[in-house]
């Protein structure tokens, strides 16, 4: 029908989207010796994330759209490949939005020093994949069956003690720890515009004496027998970059609940009250979750004016 091609064309668009956007934002921080560092490291692993997402998960998601039913027919060897591959990328590239969120939270609230915060973000990237890697491979050492060959189903393990493990390990305790990320920020934020509105312009009596009341450096101005006291302690630039980051981060995590929610709940409601969910709605939330990929390295550059610089120069240098 119209609708299905429709809705196919849309799909492989998405697919091919994802793969090239992130691509460009991996090419972009390989060549740009700038972004040879943190936070573009975190970026970079996400970008790997979601790359993989696009090469290796989604255009065998597609194949399974295609036939009857949503069958598979490309045998159990490539089914657990698919699958292991599908949990890997994808809770690597939840874990990375987490991580992301963090040391935007480290860098506000903590200003360590750039190679303590390398370091940090370095340690961040390694348990991101090696957690990933441990949902994903415990199918494949019997923690539940992936592949069904009376049935041709090929799906995430349905086994309960798995399901929950896997869904809070995957998405729940990284949603937990972005949601408190941004709540602080976000008092951070507030605490510090409610503390300039304290330090604002004080007019005071022409009689009256300025006296030092804080150790902050002060500066008195007098005009037309007025005193006009203020501080300047530097608040501003701070403001701007915590406002800056509490919207990324605020963006960011949105897309991140409204693209993933909707999958992780049937995925975890399903197997335990042993639910039939409609197969159009599973591939809904499915494309879904994948189109977070998508999002991602648009959300990262947007709010990144050298990201759109290094954009220009690279397609400029290429020409």
């Amino acid at each position: 029908s119209v609708l299905t091609v429709l809705v196919l064309t849309l799909l492989v668009l998405l697919t091919v989207a994802t793969f090239l956007w992130n691509l460009l934002v991996l090419a972009t921080i390989l060549r740009v010796k700038a972004f040879h560092r943190v936070p573009h490291n975190l970026v970079a692993s996400t970008a790997v994330s979601d790359a993989l997402v696009a090469a290796l998960v989604m255009p065998l998601s597609l194949v399974q759209e295609l036939s009857a039913g949503r069958r598979w027919r490309l045998g159990r060897g490539l089914c657990l490949v698919w699958v292991s591959f599908d949990v890997l990328c994808c809770t690597a590239s939840i874990w990375n939005v987490a991580a992301i969120a963090l040391d935007r939270y480290w860098c506000l609230t903590l200003r360590y020093t750039p190679p303590a915060r390398r370091r940090v973000s370095n340690a961040m990237i390694a348990l991101t994949w090696l957690l990933a890697a441990a949902i994903s491979l415990a199918p494949l050492l019997g923690w539940g069956e992936t592949y069904s060959p009376e049935q041709q189903r090929c799906q995430v393990s349905q086994e309960p003690s798995y399901t929950i493990v896997s869904t809070g390990g995957a998405f729940y305790l990284p949603l937990c720890v972005v949601l408190f990320v941004y709540w602080k920020i976000y008092r951070a934020s507030k605490f510090h515009v409610g503390a300039r509105g304290r330090n604002a312009v004080v007019p005071l009596p022409a009689a009256a004496q300025v006296k030092e009341t804080s150790h902050e450096p002060q500066m008195v101005f007098t005009a037309r027998r007025a005193a006009i006291t203020f501080q300047t302690d530097g608040e501003t630039w701070r403001e701007q970059k915590e406002k800056k980051a509490a919207l990324m981060v605020g963006i960011l995590i949105g897309v991140f609940v409204l693209c993933w929610i909707p999958f992780f709940i049937t995925e975890l409601i399903s197997p335990l009250c042993s639910c039939n969910i409609p197969p159009v709605w599973k591939s809904i939330f499915l494309w879904l979750g994948y189109s977070n990929s998508f999002f991602n390295p648009l959300i990262y550059t947007a709010f990144n004016k050298n990201y759109n610089n290094a954009f220009k120069n690279l397609f400029v240098k290429q020409r």
